[in-house]
């Protein structure tokens, strides 16, 4: 699946899948601690030199001096990694109900809010948030700590030597820096996206779990440690540090099929809040295929009665062992999906919508069967999964296609102001339109010679409708196979060298390869739940997948803007599942496109996830522990 994987600073190769904990762990402790960490004793750099490094109380409790968050090994577990990361000697800074939060802003109040509820929520601790200190001494000294988040150019930071960036780097969308103190913390964003990060940073250096007595609502909350707590009592205590931090890449996406099986609003809130933990940026929303159309139409609302619900669903792997006879659907109402997108913006986080055409339209033709290139044969919305190329899902080329085409696009852009729709225009079996007889006349008509140029012209009216509206396209890489349309953006997932190909066409280019981004298949050799079993990407298949190959020329590179995860949900069916399927690939995924290759550590990240899977059980998340098992080490230990 991926080659052999050499460090830099090791001198064996490691097995093409997990590494063996118990063999390599003292040369994986090394590598760990020196990955892109910086320890300092003594003086800080100049650029620490803040009000954060104030002396902390006297009388602090024995909690404020346990190991750092990561037991004893690692300094930190922040994931994704960042750029930079400088540990300071140092009592630790307290967080309790005496802190407060100073945000002077609209923007700054935003990732203080979320702060405050993160705090709430999971720890208990109801900090109060102001615009600035208190003028009396008096009440300043009541105040045991102080988070200070300020919007402003970092460029005043210097570059720290042998770390990979310069000042341009700090100019980013999404970068910040952040320095905890002894009393106080200093959070700055060079933008509002950036301050929201380093928001999710610090969250990171709190303690985990939460609670020694926590109690997880999965089933693998018993395996969850207690040992590395730094609480006492309703006090939180965070190490001292040092943070400078920007994305790699501008697109770090995670993308979630509700058509296949429908997931609440409170649900996909949840998701978003998953992407926006892993400082990720943009929410890839599938709402039709053949098996549903799940957003409310106001010009179409057949769509809404008709294919927006399917009779009963296959029972286990395709083909299955037959269907059940529960009629299954349901849809997103306009005010739902608009409550969904300015949930995801208050998290800097765009939804990308997707209508799936001319291929994967069988609950559109179900509704309207004239649409159809066999409107005589009676349909339904899908009850199966695996229809290409075996049942008839495509539309037909007709005016009246391209006006409800038109109809729904603008009904979509309406409610998604982002500047990405996505097209679908992928896996279209061409044999349905052979053998259509007013599909040929159509061709004939519009000077189409053969049905690839078919379904760029497919392509090209959607293009133009989006266009219209100051959008830009996203397409499936079968673009490729027709031939692209100008402004396309591709999104590749049969593999990485499609991607690569539009990118060398002037084409931006997102890769999101099947066998190291998609979490709908099997994570383990032996995996004996519901899933794509013919295709095998373990965790560390995805945490060292590179989508900008070594050899891409620079040119082509700067056209590959990201990445995403996908989950289709055919054999995820609820949250439980789902997340089994997710994590902890989900935060591997996201240190690739957040984290400059020089400081991606494997190894260190496997003793990251111990603290990581404290998370999952903190958030009430599902997970895979396969990485444990496979890696032969216990995440109690260490």
């Amino acid at each position: 699946m991926i080659k052999n994987y050499l460090h830099k600073s090791l001198s064996v190769h490691f097995s093409p899948n997990i590494i063996n904990m118990k063999n390599f762990l003292p040369i994986i402790l090394t590598l760990a601690m020196s990955s892109t960490t910086l320890s300092v004793s003594g003086s800080t750099p100049e650029s620490a030199n803040t009000s954060a490094n104030t002396s902390a109380s006297a009388s602090a409790p024995a909690s404020a001096n346990a190991p750092a968050l990561g037991g004893k090994h690692l300094k930190h577990s922040i994931i994704p990694e960042p750029q930079v990361v400088v540990p300071l000697d140092g009592a630790k800074f307290k967080i309790d109900s005496k802190s407060v939060i100073v945000a002077i802003g609209c923007e700054e109040m935003n990732s203080a809010t979320f702060l405050k509820s993160y705090l709430q929520r999971y720890y208990g601790v109801d900090v109060v948030v102001v615009d600035k200190l208190p003028a009396r001494e008096s009440d300043r000294k009541a105040i045991s700590s102080v988070i200070q988040l300020n919007l402003r150019q970092l460029a005043g930071i210097d570059p720290m030597p042998n770390f990979g960036y310069d000042l341009s780097d700090l100019k980013r969308e999404g970068a910040y820096h952040l320095q905890v103190g002894a009393a106080q913390a200093t959070l700055t964003g060079a933008n509002p996206s950036g301050l929201f990060y380093a928001i999710q940073t610090l969250i990171q250096l709190l303690p985990v779990p939460a609670d020694q007595n926590i109690t997880a609502i999965t089933p693998n909350s018993a395996t969850a440690s207690s040992a590395k707590t730094s609480i006492s009592g309703n006090s939180l205590y965070l190490p001292q540090i040092l943070v400078v931090d920007f994305p790699r890449f501008e697109y770090r996406g995670m993308h979630l099929d509700v058509v296949r099986h429908i997931y609440s609003v409170d649900y996909v809130k949840q998701y978003i809040d998953y992407l926006a933990l892993h400082k990720m940026n943009y929410f890839h929303w599938h709402l039709t295929d053949d098996q549903g159309w799940r957003m409310e139409s106001k010009s179409h609302p057949l769509l809404n009665e008709i294919g927006s619900w399917r009779a009963g669903t296959i029972i286990g792997i395709f083909p299955g062992t037959g269907v059940d006879s529960t009629r299954y659907g349901g849809f997103y109402t306009i005010a739902q999906m608009k409550e969904i997108v300015e949930y995801a913006a208050q998290r800097y986080i765009t939804v990308v919508p997707e209508i799936d055409v001319p291929g994967h339209s069988m609950a559109i033709i179900a509704t309207y069967p004239h649409f159809s290139t066999t409107p005589e044969i009676p349909k339904q919305p899908a009850i199966t999964w695996g229809i290409y190329n075996r049942q008839n899902n495509v539309l037909a080329p007709s005016e009246e296609v391209f006006k409800f085409l038109e109809d729904v696009f603008n009904e979509l852009m309406d409610v998604f102001p982002g500047k990405y729709i996505h097209i679908g225009a992928d896996e279209c079996a061409k044999k349905w339109w052979e053998e259509s007889a007013k599909t040929q006349e159509f061709m004939l008509k519009y000077g189409l010679k053969d049905e690839n140029e078919l379904q760029k012209y497919f392509a090209k009216r959607i293009a133009d409708i989006v266009h219209a509206r100051g959008r830009e396209f996203i397409g499936w890489d079968e673009m490729l196979d027709d031939g692209l349309v100008k402004g396309a953006v591709v999104m590749s997932w049969r593999n990485v060298e499609n991607g690569i190909k539009a990118a060398e066409l002037g084409h931006k280019a997102i890769m999101t390869p099947i066998k190291y981004s998609y979490f709908n298949v099997a994570q383990k050799r032996d995996e004996d739940t519901l899933c794509h079993r013919a295709w095998f990407a373990p965790v560390d298949s995805v945490y060292l997948f590179e989508p900008v190959p070594a050899d891409v020329p620079a040119s082509v590179a700067a056209n590959i803007i990201g990445g995403q995860g996908c989950m289709w949900t055919e054999y995820f069916p609820h949250k439980q599942r789902l997340e089994y399927g997710i994590f902890p690939r989900f935060s591997a995924l996201a240190e690739v496109y957040w984290t400059l290759p020089a400081n991606k550590n494997w190894p260190k990240f496997q003793l990251k996830l111990v603290d990581q899977f404290d998370r999952y059980d903190l958030w009430g998340a599902n997970y895979s522990t396969e990485i444990f098992r496979s890696a032969g080490f216990d995440r109690n230990r260490y």
